[in-house]
């Protein structure tokens, strides 16, 4: 079994309404027209808070996650507009949730996904150990994470233009877990230097003026 990530970005005419329609029309026909194992959208389908300690990207994204057998790519998706690129990447869920909600439903709180780069001048080997053994360890301890999706790209695949390393789901039971400051990294005591702690260690494994955050929302289109 692969698991592929597909990026498509919403186009500057869309509203986040018609980004929604059009991403779950999308969904459907997938289902029903390949022979797909396990799939879920995250998408950005309200939009993010006009002041957070989180830059969140205004423009409009969805993270396709599709697990199947085939190595051919879903062309309805690499032919889409706004297509960004898709990926073979390695999941892993350092944390995860128990599932209890249905298909076609979202996810109950929030999702932090994120895009990112390996930081220039460093090897593979050192970005994947900093990654795992360090920061994913970080991020467990200090944030309110409910489930933690971490996806490492393998290949850039077909028609990708854009060379991410990382897509990482986060996922926080209510959207205060993200958006408080003192409930992301804790009292007002130990919050200055968790965020010191967090900003050191992301910036010694990714690129962090290419690192794309956004406001999501997820969904199990088939589970």
């Amino acid at each position: 079994m692969r698991k592929e990530i597909y990026l498509i970005e919403g186009l500057k005419e869309e509203t986040y309404d018609s980004f929604s329609e059009r991403i779950m029309t999308i969904s459907k026909d997938i289902v029903t027209s390949h022979n797909i194992h396990k799939f879920k959208v995250t998408y950005t389908n309200t939009r993010p808070p006009k002041i957070s300690i989180i830059p969140f990207k205004k423009k409009k994204m969805a993270a396709f996650s599709i697990f199947k057998t085939s190595e051919e790519s879903i062309l309805s998706l690499v032919n889409c507009e706004g297509f960004k690129g898709n990926y073979l990447v390695d999941e892993a869920l350092p944390v995860q949730y128990n599932k209890t909600w249905s298909d076609l439903s979202f996810t109950p709180g929030i999702c932090l996904l994120t895009l990112f780069k390996q930081k220039e001048g460093i090897s593979q080997k050192q970005f994947i150990d900093t990654w795992h053994n360090s920061h994913t360890p970080l991020s467990l301890k200090i944030h309110p994470l409910w489930n933690y999706n971490r996806n490492v790209v393998r290949q850039k695949l077909k028609s990708t233009s854009f060379p991410w390393d990382g897509i990482v789901e986060e996922q926080f039971k209510n959207s205060n877990d993200l958006l408080n400051p003192i409930k992301f990294f804790g009292n007002p005591l130990v919050m200055p230097y968790r965020m010191w702690q967090v900003y050191s260690d992301t910036k010694s494994f990714l690129d962090y003026k290419s690192i794309e955050p956004y406001y999501a929302n997820e969904m199990f289109i088939k589970s």
